[in-house]
C-alpha cells in the first residue's frame, strides 16, 4: 500500500507520490484527504475521516488529530508500505504492527516542530505551545522498525537530529527528460508570452516560485539591486505588495510578471543570466528544472539546493547573510557553463529516481526503469559516464 500526507494538485510532494502510482500501478493510494481527485487512475485513493471534516481546509489544526488518524489507519490486508512523508504519515503502521515492512521517504520532519525558525508557522504561538507534546509523540512514532529514505543529506542530518534516524538519500524526482525534450522553449510559447520575453530586458536575475517571505525573493532582488542588474520575479502570493515596494525603495529595475506556464517558466531560466533560488530548502526542484533548461543557478549554501548545484561548474552557492559572498556566487554563477548544467540535471530526472527507490526497497531486480542518459559531470565540469562518476554526482547515497 503507498501512504500520502495529502493530496494537493502541484507540490514536490505529489511529484514523488506520482513517481510511486507509476511503480506500483493498482496499489491504493491512503491519504488524510484529496484536493486532486482523479490525479492517480491507476490507483484507488482512499480519504481518512478526516475528508468529511472542516479540518481538512486548515492544516495547523489538522495537525492536532492527525497522529491519531495515522494510528487508526487499517494496514491488516497489507504486507508492506510505501510511505510518503512531510508531517506524520511516518506515524501509518507503527502502532501494533512492528512485524510489517515500512519503508518510509522523508520530505522534512514536520518543519513546524523541528525546524520552526524556517517555516512562520511555526512561530505562532499555539503552534509554539504544542510543540513539546507532538515532538515527544513524533519521535517516539519514529522509532517503530522501518527502513528510512531522504530526500537529501540536508534532511537526512535533520532526521538524524531530530528523530535519531538514520537514512539512504534518495533525491526526488524531476521531470528533466520532458524539459530536455523541447530544444528552445519558445517556440511552445503562445504570442502573448513570446511578446513578454520580447519586453524583457537582455540581462536579469531570476526570481521564481510562491511569493512568500521564506523564499526570499527579496534577496533575489537585493542582490540584482546591489549588482545594477534588472530582476524578473515570476509567481504570485502574499509577499508580492512588500516585494514590489522593495524594488521600488531600492531603484532595480523589476518586471513582476505572475504566474507563467511551465513553458515561459522554463525559457525563463535559459534567458536568465542566473536564476536566484536563495531560501532554505529541503531539497529544491526548481534549481533542478533551471539546469535541465540550460540555467545557471545561484543557490543558499544551506539546504538541499547546494547539493544539487556544483559551484563554479553549474552555478554558485553562497551564504545568504553575507552579502559579499552572495555577489561573489553571483559572477562565479553567471560565469558557469550552460552545458554542464544541462548533464548535471539528469542525475536527478523522473527515471533514475525510480531506478533508486527500488534499489532502496531490494526490488531493483524485479522492476528497472531505463535512464533517459548515463551522463553526468564531475565537481570541474568533466563529462563521465556513471560508472566513472564519483559520490558527489550520483543521485542516491549508497552508504
Amino acid at each position: 500500500m503507498l501512504v500520502h500526507e495529502w493530496i494537493e494538485e502541484s507540490g514536490g510532494a505529489e511529484k514523488v507520490l506520482d513517481a510511486f502510482a507509476e511503480l506500483f500501478p493498482g496499489l491504493p493510494i491512503f491519504c488524510s484527504w484529496d484536493d486532486a481527485p482523479g490525479r492517480y487512475p491507476s490507483n484507488p485513493v482512499r480519504e481518512s475521516l478526516l475528508s468529511r471534516t472542516p479540518l481538512r481546509h486548515n492544516k495547523q489544526l489538522a495537525m492536532s488529530v492527525l497522529p491519531l488518524v495515522w494510528r487508526m489507519l487499517d494496514v491488516d490486508r497489507y504486507d508492506w508500505m510505501l510511505i510518503s512523508s512531510h508531517l506524520f504519515a511516518h506515524h501509518a503502521g507503527s502502532y501494533g504492527h512492528t512485524d510489517r515492512r515500512r519503508f518510509v521517504y522523508v520530505h522534512t520532519p514536520a518543519r513546524y516542530l523541528w525546524a520552526a525558525p524556517l517555516d512562520p508557522r511555526g512561530q505562532k504561538a499555539h503552534v509554539k505551545a504544542a510543540a513539546p507534546v507532538f515532538r515527544r509523540i513524533d519521535k517516539s512514532r519514529a522509532q517503530a522498525p522501518a527502513s528510512w529514505a531522504a530526500n537529501s543529506h540536508f534532511i537526512a542530518d535533520r532526521m538524524r537530529d531530530s528523530w535519531g534516524q538514520e537514512a539512504h538519500v534518495v533525491y526526488p524526482p524531476v521531470d528533466v527528460s520532458r524539459i530536455q525534450s523541447v530544444s528552445d522553449w519558445r517556440s511552445e510559447l503562445t504570442d502573448d508570452e513570446c511578446r513578454i520575453v520580447d519586453r524583457l530586458p537582455s540581462e536579469f536575475i531570476l526570481g521564481a516560485g510562491r511569493l512568500v517571505s521564506y523564499k526570499r525573493q527579496d534577496a533575489a532582488i537585493q542582490t540584482a539591486a546591489r549588482n545594477g542588474v534588472p530582476v524578473v520575479i515570476a509567481g504570485s502570493g502574499p509577499d508580492e505588495a512588500r516585494l514590489r515596494q522593495l524594488a521600488e525603495d531600492l531603484g532595480v529595475h523589476s518586471v513582476f510578471l505572475g504566474r507563467v506556464s511551465d513553458q515561459l517558466l522554463f525559457t525563463l531560466y535559459s534567458r536568465a543570466l542566473v536564476f536566484a533560488f536563495l531560501g532554505v530548502e529541503d531539497f529544491g526542484i526548481m534549481p533542478v528544472e533551471a539546469m535541465a533548461a540550460g540555467g545557471k543557478v545561484l543557490a543558499n549554501r544551506t539546504g538541499g539546493a547546494a547539493e544539487s548545484v556544483v559551484d563554479g561548474v553549474t552555478g554558485a552557492s553562497c551564504d545568504i547573510d553575507d552579502w559579499t559572498d552572495v555577489d561573489a556566487a553571483l559572477h562565479r554563477a553567471a560565469n558557469a557553463s550552460r552545458e554542464s548544467s544541462i548533464l548535471r540535471a539528469r542525475d536527478f530526472d523522473k527515471a533514475r529516481f525510480k531506478t533508486n527507490v527500488l534499489k532502496w526497497m531490494g526490488l531493483d531486480n524485479v522492476v528497472t526503469p531505463v535512464f533517459g542518459s548515463a551522463r553526468s559531470v564531475d565537481d570541474k565540469g568533466t563529462e563521465v559516464t556513471e560508472a566513472e562518476a564519483p559520490n558527489n554526482v550520483l543521485s542516491i547515497d549508497h552508504s
